[in-house]
């Protein structure tokens, strides 16, 4: 069993890689957005893309194990979108997702948005080509979240804590998830945010686009130094 496995996860980061390759070579910024069912993945990322809409390429790959919902609620906010049904699987793997780029084919320099099955477990193992991976966890959920599901909020670099407006109404202690989130993974940013009265959500869309900013930047300079190697063996003078 765990030789089929390392088999398994070794064939998908080969073809992570490949999507990754792809993503940079056409300047696409991806991030891969982890949760539990309902902890909101939909319904932020619509209202991120009404806030982005007209600012640069947007898209977006929807994955669930049957329907094409969210993939509808996103194109009626104005972007394009792919479904991918898993049917009896519960993660996106990188060939699904590497499928969906071809058939979906963003646009030069897209922030390209991949929703990953409503799922803590499956989906923190799968590499997908993404640059930076996104975990949300709502206030109706528990503070031991991240304890209960390490994998999941240990690979993340960023996590959003979601439904922030009802907090009056619950007995929920947003400082001892934040603790939890950090004896897992130290480096994680934590954001609180709330599609319903906006709190955070300026927060959130700085965090994007500053990280899609360094991204690029990051892109920029190994392609000048890939240049200034190839001007080097050349023997052109810089």
């Amino acid at each position: 069993m765990v030789e089929i496995e390392r088999g398994i996860l070794s064939a998908n980061d080969a073809l992570a890689a490949r999507n990754r390759d792809e993503l940079a070579a056409k300047w696409q910024f991806a991030l891969n957005f982890l949760s539990s069912p309902g902890a909101g993945k939909t319904t932020l990322l619509v209202e991120t893309l009404c806030r982005l809409h007209g600012r640069l390429p947007l898209a977006v790959i929807e994955g669930d194990q049957q329907t094409s919902n969210d993939a509808e609620r996103i194109r009626a906010a104005g972007s394009p979108a792919i479904q991918v049904n898993t049917g009896k699987g519960c993660h996106l793997d990188a060939g699904m997702v590497g499928r969906a780029l071809a058939a979906l084919d963003p646009a030069e320099g897209a922030l390209v948005f991949i929703e990953n099955v409503g799922n803590l477990v499956c989906p923190a193992g799968f590499d997908l080509g993404e640059a930076k991976r996104v975990t949300l966890v709502s206030v109706t959920e528990g503070e031991d979240k991240p304890l209960k599901y390490p994998d999941a909020f240990a690979g993340a670099d960023l996590v959003l804590v979601t439904k922030a407006d009802l907090l009056p109404h619950l007995d929920f202690d947003v400082a001892r998830l934040t603790a939890n989130i950090a004896r897992v993974n130290p480096r994680a940013t934590v954001l609180r945010l709330s599609t319903r009265d906006g709190e955070g959500m300026d927060a959130w869309t700085d965090w994007l686009l500053a990280a899609r900013k360094l991204f690029l930047e990051d892109l920029a300079a190994r392609a000048e130094a890939r240049a200034a190697g190839l001007r080097q063996t050349a023997g052109i003078p810089a």
